[in-house]
């Protein structure tokens, strides 16, 4: 049997960690948020699907993901931060973000940020003993609005469509056009004084340039995971479930804890 003669989905499933790393990564730092000032060298990584020493060293010039990425590592007996299962559970998440310590947590988060939020920082500290984990939904709603990381972006888009895209989501294919694709996703609502998830709607996301992607055999009916206007992976019912359940466990915190007053000054200012 030949590569051309394997089912797709199962390659999707061989895909390295690296190669996973760079297909969430990459929409972000195109936008110039994160990572590599050499967005385009990325992408060429990570479309080449090669775990290469190239691709590992452009992953850890991701200063944000990266501590998270190592946390989970060490947490669950792992050497590799870019292990495949440590990056699935960082950005999609697994039950490895449940064996991550509290504390360890804790202190990693008082070296990056107490220096940053100053007289903040024990709101975001209340957000690990409420049970916040090191997955991407926690640093996206309980971390980046105290911090500023989204802050410079807020005076060209809306600030909540920047909080959204900046999450990652997951969507249902309705159809494949070319380079996009036509998902029903739920949008991150803002009434004031509480974030929450809409009901599904349509939504256009991109999954190739002139034919060139990270991500192939797309169909309608698959359920796929977006980050900003991209689709990162293809995910089974278990990931969904997985996405769907810590994205609205770090929703909660922010909602009912201290942290609200973080979102609600970058979204109503």
């Amino acid at each position: 049997m030949t590569e051309l003669d394997v089912d797709p989905r199962a390659r999707d499933r061989a895909v390295p960690g690296p190669v996973l790393f760079a297909r969430y990564a990459y929409p972000p730092n195109s936008h110039g948020f994160c990572g590599p000032l050499d967005h385009i060298a990325f992408f060429e990584h990570g479309v080449a699907a090669i775990d290469d020493r190239g691709l590992r060293t452009l992953a850890q010039q991701f200063a944000g993901a990266w501590p998270y990425l190592e946390l989970i590592a060490s947490a669950t007996g792992l050497d590799d931060p870019l292990d495949r299962r440590v990056v699935e559970a960082y950005w999609v998440g697994s039950p490895r973000l449940e064996q991550v310590d509290a504390r360890a947590v804790g202190h990693s988060m008082e070296e990056r940020f107490r220096s940053l939020t100053r007289a903040q920082f024990p709101a975001l500290s209340e957000s690990v003993v409420a049970g916040g984990v090191p997955h991407h939904s926690f640093a996206v709603f309980c971390i980046y609005p105290w911090t500023g990381l989204l802050s410079e972006r807020r005076k060209a888009d809306h600030a909540l469509t920047v909080l959204d895209r900046c999450r990652i989501r997951w969507g249902r294919v309705t159809a494949v056009q070319g380079d996009q694709v036509v998902v029903e996703s739920r949008r991150l609502l803002w009434d004031g004084h509480v974030l929450a998830l809409g009901e599904p709607e349509p939504e256009t996301v991109v999954r190739s340039v002139d034919g060139v992607g990270m991500v192939a055999a797309i169909a309608p009916g698959d359920w796929v995971s977006l980050h900003w206007e991209w689709v990162c992976d293809r995910l089974s019912e278990s990931q969904v479930g997985f996405l769907r359940s810590y994205t609205l466990r770090h929703l909660k915190i922010v909602n009912e804890g201290n942290l609200h007053s973080g979102p609600a000054k970058f979204l109503d200012t």
